[in-house]
């Protein structure tokens, strides 16, 4: 009896999205939809609607586009073409048997439009890799809430495998770590700091197991309690390279930033961390920002720019961001790792 022909594997990286453009307009709209998500503004919707509608995205999406013009460059977007780039090169390493799709979380290009590209190749299964290193629920839980809200439409749902972390992959950690080194190389910084994008304490809790998460030193151990804890896994990702980097514990500190609004965020805060610092006297600082993949807005304008205004401003004097993993081609070995294995 003749087997049927084995189908191929689809791949769907998913990051967070960007605006189409830098226009004012474009920047409210991604604002709008990126915030109006449940899972990222966790209030009622009556409550997210009007906050959002009302008061974020006209008064906000201005400031914002200024700041998106800084980012961008001939190509566009960093965060959207070097996830084509990846999306090429990954294709490229893994066999025919592959098909891999890049989409973004909000935006374009969306991940109906993703996934419909898979269904056309006939995939008998889907691997669905957010690009988000440590697990969030308003990051990789809203890309598997958006999967499912698609796939449970199909009449024939292939088999799908979710990717919800990645912080102890070896070949994510060692990549940053030897981003880092060619800067510790060339000088001697005073301190280090792993700068995370922040989320609201009250998050945190709700992913709390048993009640394990206290917001404090629960995080210096990383065990079966907190490891979706996503403050546990900054934690953890940020000792991994400082373990490749032989940082001792008093070089280096975790902080988060990022934060909206008035309810308490995870702590410590970057902006704080980083006037304390030139305030102890450390006139150098190299930054590593390690929630995200790609160069975007959060790292080059934030961590790369503000932060090195604020503390220059605060009497530090040296002031470097460690690049993204972005199109280096150890981290694609690492996606095609976290492919194979899944």
């Amino acid at each position: 009896m003749k087997k049927a022909n084995k189908g191929k594997t689809g791949v769907l990286l998913v990051n967070l999205g960007t605006p189409d453009s830098t226009k004012t307009s474009d920047v409210r709209k991604y604002l709008r939809e990126f915030l109006m998500d449940k899972r990222v503004i966790d209030i009622p919707f009556l409550f997210r609607w009007m906050l959002v509608n009302l008061i974020i995205a006209p008064f906000r999406a201005p400031k914002s586009a200024k700041e998106y013009r800084k980012l961008w460059v001939e190509r566009g977007s960093p965060l959207k073409f070097y996830g084509e780039d990846v999306r090429d090169m990954l294709q490229k390493e893994l066999d025919d048997e592959y098909v891999v799709a890049i989409a973004m979380r909000y935006q374009s290009p969306s991940i109906q439009d993703a996934l419909d590209e898979l269904r056309k190749h006939k995939v008998d299964k889907i691997i669905v890799v957010p690009l988000f290193p440590q697990y969030a629920s308003a990051t990789s839980g809203s890309v598997h809430d958006k999967v499912m809200e698609i796939v449970q439409k199909w009449q024939i749902i292939p088999q799908i495998n979710f990717i919800s972390t990645f912080v102890e992959e070896p070949g994510f950690y060692k990549t940053f770590a030897r981003l880092g080194k060619k800067y510790l190389d060339k000088h001697e910084y005073d301190h280090v700091i792993f700068s995370f994008h922040g989320l609201p304490e009250r998050q945190i809790k709700k992913g709390s197991v048993d009640n394990y998460c206290k917001l404090g030193n629960c995080c210096n151990v990383y065990h079966d309690k907190n490891r979706f804890c996503y403050r546990a896994q900054c934690f953890q990702t940020a000792r991994l390279i400082a373990n490749e980097l032989n940082l001792p514990e008093d070089q280096y500190t975790v902080t988060f930033q990022s934060r909206l609004g008035n309810d308490p965020w995870i702590k410590p805060y970057t902006d704080d961390v980083l006037k304390d610092l030139a305030k102890d006297g450390k006139k150098s600082v190299l930054a590593f920002s390690p929630a995200f993949v790609s160069d975007c807005l959060e790292t080059t304008i934030e961590v790369g720019e503000e932060f090195k205004e604020e503390f220059e401003e605060a009497g530090g004097e040296r002031w470097d961001l460690v690049e993204s993993l972005n199109d280096n081609k150890d981290w694609v070995q690492t996606l095609k790792s976290l492919v194979l294995k899944n």
